[in-house]
């Protein structure tokens, strides 16, 4: 009987090792997924130097207007078929209401770039060890957005004639219109597939529901990326369909980074230490082992 339960410990170790030798461990080279501390100055550039591609890109995008404007209305007529047809009534409210539309007019022009900047700050100082991961989707993300906005230029509702749509910020004059010259210069007006707000905000929420220990931070992590959808219709800025294309191009993000590393962007490094961070992991956040 000692035999038969030798021989059965045996075949089950030399099974288990071809399953452990199968797993796949990621596109990169495993000396690039060890952990290291970030360091802030190798962050600042690396998130300059995505931003410069940001601009570049999405400035560099041919300003078809013919072509976008009909990329648009295709956009609009599949949501009619669709019956996801609400931008023309959330916008109309909004330009009914002044005070309202005020709001969300500095919300567009301000907060996208303000909260996402905000988490990825507060990935860096107190979740070091699933920092370099989670900013590796973003990255990922924006680029994925970029060549969107190459393939297929689409018009904001708000430069589509014969639908009704209110810009809001050109009708109370509020400061970020890209009808100002100074500022339409230096920005795509056709890059509104996939919506890219959208996409940075559904990341912050996802990281602060994942991350986050205190629950109404979690909260407000939910109700930022429902917020910004519900703004980037009331200015007309966005068809609910480029919020859409926004949710996707993140996926495509999160899918990238599992493919080059070999595990989610929420699960650390194996080696990542937990002494000396300045919080502790989740426990929902569980490394491997």
């Amino acid at each position: 009987m000692s035999g038969v339960g030798a021989s059965t410990g045996t075949s089950t170790e030399v099974s288990a090792q071809p399953r452990s030798a199968r797993r796949f461990t990621g596109l990169l080279p495993h000396r690039l997924l060890r952990w290291r501390r970030p360091l802030w100055w190798q962050e600042i550039g690396i998130i300059a130097l995505g931003y410069w591609l940001y601009s570049l890109g999405r400035n560099a995008v041919p300003k078809q207007a013919s072509i976008a404007e009909r990329h648009g209305r295709d956009i609009q007529s599949l949501q009619d078929w669709m019956h996801l047809n609400w931008e023309l009534s959330i916008n109309r409210w909004f330009a009914a209401h002044e005070w309202a539309a005020t709001i969300i007019n500095y919300y567009y022009s301000t907060l996208h770039f303000i909260v996402t900047p905000a988490v990825l700050i507060w990935l860096f100082l107190k979740r070091s060890h699933l920092y370099r991961g989670i900013r590796t989707v973003l990255f990922v993300t924006s680029i994925v957005g970029l060549v969107g906005f190459y393939l297929y230029p689409v018009a904001p509702p708000r430069l589509l004639a014969g639908f009704g749509y209110v810009d809001t910020v050109v009708k109370f004059h509020t400061w970020g219109s890209f009808a100002d010259p100074s500022i339409a210069q230096h920005s795509n007006q056709f890059a509104a597939m996939p919506s890219l707000h959208t996409a940075w905000a559904v990341w912050c929420g996802v990281v602060l529901w994942v991350c986050a220990r205190r629950m109404w931070v979690r909260i407000l992590g939910i109700l930022y990326p429902m917020a910004t959808i519900t703004v980037i219709m009331g200015t007309a800025n966005h068809f609910i369909l480029d919020a859409v294309g926004g949710i996707i191009v993140l996926a495509i993000g999160f899918g990238i980074q599992a493919l080059l590393s070999g595990h989610g962007a929420f699960v650390a490094p194996f080696d990542a230490p937990d002494v000396g961070m300045p919080d502790q992991p989740l426990p929902h956040l569980s490394r491997q082992p």
